[in-house]
C-alpha cells in the first residue's frame, strides 16, 4: 500500500491511540475501526427509517378505498 500523506497521517493519528504497534498492525486496527464506524452509521440509518415508517404507518388510510388491493393485484401477473 502507497503511504500517501493522507495514510500518513491516519497511522500517526492510530500510533497515539496504539503505541508501540507496528505500521502494518495500525493499518489493521485502522480497517476495524472504520468498519465498526461504518456498521454504527448503517444501524443509525436503519433505525431512522424504521422509526419514519412507524410514525406514518396508519396515518394515510383514507387515500386508500374500499378494494384498492383487489384493484391494485389484478394487474398483476398470474
Amino acid at each position: 500500500m502507497t503511504e500517501t500523506p493522507a495514510v500518513a497521517r491516519a497511522l500517526d493519528r492510530a500510533a497515539k491511540r496504539w503505541p508501540g504497534e507496528p505500521r502494518s498492525k495500525l493499518l489493521v486496527r485502522l480497517v476495524e475501526a472504520g468498519s465498526s464506524a461504518l456498521e454504527r452509521e448503517e444501524n443509525a440509518e436503519d433505525r431512522n427509517h424504521r422509526a419514519a415508517v412507524l410514525a406514518s404507518a396508519g396515518r394515510y388510510g383514507e387515500a386508500f378505498g374500499p378494494g384498492y388491493l383487489a384493484e391494485l393485484r389484478e394487474d398483476w401477473p398470474a
